[in-house]
């Protein structure tokens, strides 16, 4: 019986192709983003790869409608860009 109710709250349903890209593009910016600190010594290939990994995360929380975190990776965006700057 709780079985049922709790199957009844979820909606089973597949991602539509532009959730799956947007999945994925979002994983591969979070895996630079998580490698670019240890990369920030080693020259401008640090900011690089957090401004491509912010780039590549936008996708991801624009089509879920996470507005806070769109302005979070545009924010990292736009200071490493004036950090190479």
């Amino acid at each position: 019986m709780i079985n049922n109710f709790l199957k009844r709250l979820v909606k089973n349903r597949k991602l539509t192709p532009t959730e799956r890209l947007g999945n994925r593009l979002g994983y591969m910016g979070t895996g630079f983003i998580i490698l670019s600190p240890y990369l920030l010594p080693y020259g401008n290939i640090g900011a690089t790869t957090y401004i491509i990994g912010g780039v590549m995360c936008i996708p991801q929380v624009w089509i879920s409608k996470q507005w806070n975190l769109v302005l979070i990776n545009l924010n990292v965006i736009v200071g490493y860009f004036i950090y190479l700057l």
